[in-house]
């Protein structure tokens, strides 16, 4: 299983956060900090202070400057604190350093390692596991030497009965390290035999025809409870409707398994529905390749549905952090609306349509009848009425037809079964055998 870091099963640690400001983030300091504290509460961390330093970059043994150190040991003295998280990633020179000059036990990580654990405490499915844990022992390895590694030692991190060892002659840390490299090496082979299972399910949903939408944003902007909302209304099957629902509360990544459902509008056009994890600034590069799986909901959509918060006063900095994972996973040039999501927290008027975007409350009947408007023009722009003369020795096409696309009109004649119905331009060109001039 995923380790954890921090220990949240008793009374809160006491946390001071630590971040440098300099002239590439000055513009969103404010918002960063802000955004620090709440990965912090999701951990149930107790933050009792936060020290900044502006600071062009970070000293490459102690992370702040040698004054700053010296202030740091005293706050953390006088807060009782213990721990200190960097909101930026420290090398195993400064973890080592910081620990030491501070003293007292004081345990010293950084922003990589909060969010990792966030993510152990959410992972439910066997493959969130495995790819959360992959991303724990990438992120340890580099470390093995420093207090932290030691620490993920005495959890298990580092060892494990599966693994075998080479003789007593060996340092505990290369010991460590090739354990850990095995250790990534079962992973992987585990995790590809996961996928393996998902892609050839991909592979089919891409075969159906049906268009895809994923709702993608900011960490804990609404698009579980959009999913939700959509499952309750438009579910392509009406059973067990409960079961389909994907897991949904007030708290940051929720949300961390791709849910993929089937959802036929009024008017019988079918498209899938697909939550994915949630966003936040500067996610570990090793994370987003762990996960990648699970993005790829994304990479392969038809529309992205981007959902905001809009009840945040940060909520741009929350669009521009969307924006900029969309890039790292190569989807930044798949069609995109947004939903400004939560408006009736913000007190602005809704729903309200300006071109592509919609101002929206998820909770609101009227926001989700636009809101499946919206998706309608966007997803069926490409969709025809054309009538097909199916000859009655074809009866699968007729199934094929029928299953999954808006049948206006049928009737039986002696050339065979009349179909009228609503297709793609794609499926246009596969049926144009059967299409009536």
């Amino acid at each position: 299983m995923a380790e954890q870091l921090f220990n949240t099963e008793q009374a809160k640690e006491r946390v001071i956060l630590v971040a440098l400001e300099n002239q590439k983030n000055s513009a969103s300091f404010a918002y960063t900090i802000e955004e620090f504290k709440n990965l912090a509460a999701a951990n149930n961390l107790n933050v009792v202070d936060v020290l900044t330093q502006k600071y062009d970059r970070p000293n490459a043994s102690t992370y702040f400057g040698k004054g700053k150190v010296t202030e740091l040991k005293e706050l953390v003295a006088a807060r009782e604190a213990e721990l200190v998280i960097s909101n930026d990633d420290l090398t195993a020179t400064q973890i080592r350093n910081l620990k030491k000059k501070i003293g007292g036990g004081t345990r010293v990580v950084d922003r990589t390692a909060l969010i990792l654990d966030i993510f152990a405490s959410r992972a439910k499915s066997k493959l969130a596991k495995l790819q959360i844990r992959l991303a724990q022992k990438q992120y340890q390895l580099p470390r093995l030497h420093t207090a932290l590694a030691n620490e993920l030692d005495q959890q298990g991190g580092a060892g494990g009965g599966s693994f075998t060892s080479r003789g007593s002659g060996e340092t505990k840390l290369e010991l460590n390290r090739r354990t850990i490299e095995d250790q990534i090496t079962q992973i992987k082979a585990e995790l590809k035999t996961l996928l393996s299972a998902s892609t050839v399910q991909r592979s089919q949903r891409d075969h159906s025809g049906l268009k895809t939408v994923a709702l993608v944003g900011y960490t804990n902007a609404g698009k579980s409870t959009w999913m939700n909302r959509m499952i309750e209304k438009y579910s392509e099957s009406k059973e067990d409707i409960d079961d389909k629902k994907v897991f949904e509360k007030d708290m940051l990544f929720a949300t961390l398994d791709a849910t993929v459902r089937a959802i036929r509008l009024p008017n019988k056009r079918r498209f899938l529905l697909s939550d994915t994890v949630g966003f936040v600034s500067n996610l570990p590069h090793n994370l987003i390749a762990s996960f990648q799986s699970t993005l790829d909901e994304a990479v392969h959509a038809d529309l992205l549905v981007q959902i905001v918060d809009v009840s945040d006063p940060h909520y741009r900095d929350m669009m521009a952090t969307t924006k900029s994972t969309l890039a790292a996973i190569g989807a930044e040039q798949i069609p995109m609306v947004t939903v400004f999501n939560k408006a009736d927290k913000a007190g602005v008027t809704y729903p309200e349509r300006s071109g592509e975007d919609l101002i929206a409350s998820a909770l609101d009947d009227n926001s989700l009848d636009a809101f499946i408007k919206l998706l309608d023009e966007k997803l069926f722009a490409d969709f025809k009425t054309v009538e097909l003369m199916i000859p009655f020795d074809q009866g699968a096409v007729v199934n094929q037809i029928l299953n999954g696309n808006n049948v206006l009109e049928q009737d039986f004649t002696a050339q065979g079964t009349r179909l009228r119905v609503e297709l793609p331009a794609a499926q246009i060109e596969t049926y144009q055998a059967f299409v009536q001039k």
